[in-house]
């Protein structure tokens, strides 16, 4: 094995990269695969790869716009070519009238009945439709949803989506499909959804990126992932711009929501198609067999790069890194680190901060607090996810004095915590018997204009009560409840559970 790492040395000049691989073999599979945030680990908000590379697919961009505004809903025309140029009061104007009708329609939709005839009330109140009316409604009957009446909000939905699409003078557009797709995913209408495919691909409309991730986001809990993924590869209207192909889009979307297995498959169907990968592909891929535990795959993929001309972008040695952190490797990160710097790819916050990530889930503190003076050595400053892995570290590993320490310097510093800072403090505080100290830290964060979240109520309520102290816990909780958190946490569940 090291030697046919060293051919390849002398043939691509990336020895330091598959010396790490080969480092990495020996890291236990049983590790690599463990999801993250199982065997007790606390959230330090460094994020994942998948969350990274959502950042490296949102940069793939040939056309100058961003992925934001290529999927944000276009106004009605009506409104950008009829009121172009139009003073703010006339804006503000047109804008009010479409909230007005909006709400006229919605009051009319909700009382939808036996004995009430919602079509002909809808035609009685001659509004002027438009794609920007027509949003409102359904964002309206998708954000007002709730668990009990699921059903009854799809129907109605769907009842206004047919009833303003035949309207003279009104088309319904691209992202009024998606709308009406998002309020049958949150019903759990899947046949629905799966007819509006067909009536989108029927009438020419053109499925997209975000056609795929509504579906693929909900089938994917259903168990239909592999079914939307094979509708979409075989659509020959299917079109994700700015890709030469739709397999990359694919793959992103598979990574957001965990689908490992079917990346492999989708993989070894766009190479059977004749589909060149590139960087963002093998980072996806890579990503996947990292999950999945199957690190002797890595060089394989690696080679292919090599041969294909693609060398490891930031991505890739971010997840390079992290694995070696995981896996106890740090002679071996930093290794790879100062080779990075010789090829001309300087080492970021990010790549210390996945390292350090790394070494701390792993329990080397030592090798995290070397990596974190480095990082300030070589002109990275440490920012509050630097700060916070290092605080989530130390209070894992026990050392709450090493933690309070850095949480004071990062203060000093101008860096101000955030919810995952606060919590493992907390947690902390928590751990060492501080209950009162953790009860203030808590005041503190709304203090500082940091408003504590879920995670950070329950930890403290759950140390709290294992620690006899029901009063207090009562207390943290009533607070909580009176700040709205249990609403808001189960609306924000309804809307983005899905991915």
């Amino acid at each position: 094995m090291v030697r046919m790492l060293f051919s390849v040395v002398s043939q691509s000049g990336r020895g330091i990269i598959l010396q790490a691989i080969s480092c990495i073999f020996s890291v236990s599979r049983s590790v690599c695969s463990r999801p993250p945030g199982v065997g007790g680990e606390i959230d330090n908000g460094c994020g994942t790869f998948e969350d990274y590379l959502n950042d490296s697919w949102k940069s793939a961009d040939f056309d100058g716009r961003s992925w934001e505004e290529r999927e944000k809903p276009a106004p009605s025309l009506e409104f950008t070519e009829g009121h172009f140029g139009l003073n703010n009061s006339i804006r503000s104007s047109f804008m009010e009238n479409v909230r007005n009708d909006a709400k006229s329609i919605l009051e009319i939709l909700w009382q939808d009945g036996p004995g009430f005839d919602a079509r002909a009330a809808l035609d009685g109140l001659e509004v002027r439709l438009s794609g920007l009316l027509v949003r409102q409604v359904l964002l309206g009957i998708l954000t007002n949803m709730s668990d009990s009446d699921k059903t009854r909000s799809a129907r109605l939905g769907y009842k206004f989506f047919v009833w303003s699409g035949q309207r003279e003078n009104y088309r319904h557009t691209t992202n009024a499909y998606h709308l009406i797709m998002e309020v049958f995913a949150e019903a759990e209408e899947f046949k629905a959804m799966w007819r509006l495919l067909e009536d989108m691909i029927d009438k020419g409309y053109p499925t997209s990126a975000r056609t795929f991730n509504i579906l693929i986001c909900t089938c994917g809990e259903a168990g239909l992932a592999r079914k939307v993924v094979e509708r979409f590869i075989k659509t020959k209207t299917f079109n994700f711009r700015p890709f030469k192909h739709c397999f990359n889009a694919i793959l992103h979307s598979l990574i957001t929501i965990r689908q490992y297995k079917l990346i492999e498959w989708v993989y070894e169907q766009m190479l059977v198609e004749g589909h060149s990968p590139d960087v963002l592909t093998y980072n996806i891929v890579l990503c996947s067999k990292y999950r999945l535990g199957k690190l002797d795959q890595f060089q394989k993929l690696l080679d292919e790069m090599d041969k294909n001309g693609f060398p490891p972008d930031l991505h890739t040695y971010n997840l390079l890194l992290h694995v070696l952190g995981r896996g106890g490797k740090p002679l071996s990160a930093l290794k790879l680190l100062n080779h990075m710097k010789d090829v001309g790819c300087q080492p970021t916050v990010l790549h210390f901060t996945t390292l350090i990530d790394g070494l701390s889930r792993a329990g080397n503190m030592d090798a995290c607090k070397h990596f974190f003076d480095e990082m300030i050595k070589q002109g990275c400053m440490p920012d509050v996810v630097s700060y916070t892995v290092m605080i989530t570290g130390y209070v894992v590993a026990g050392e709450f004095d090493t933690a309070q320490e850095l949480f004071d310097e990062m203060i000093r510093r101008g860096q101000l915590p955030n919810v995952f800072t606060y919590n493992s403090m907390i947690r902390g505080l928590c751990m060492a018997g501080k209950f009162e100290e953790a009860c203030l830290m808590l005041r503190e964060m709304d203090s500082r204009g940091c408003n504590p979240n879920f995670l950070v109520y329950s930890t403290l309520v759950g140390y709290l009560r294992n620690a006899g102290k029901l009063s207090k816990a009562h207390s943290v909780i009533n607070i909580m409840v009176e700040k709205g958190h249990y609403v808001h946490l189960l609306s924000k569940m309804r809307r983005y559970r899905r991915c």
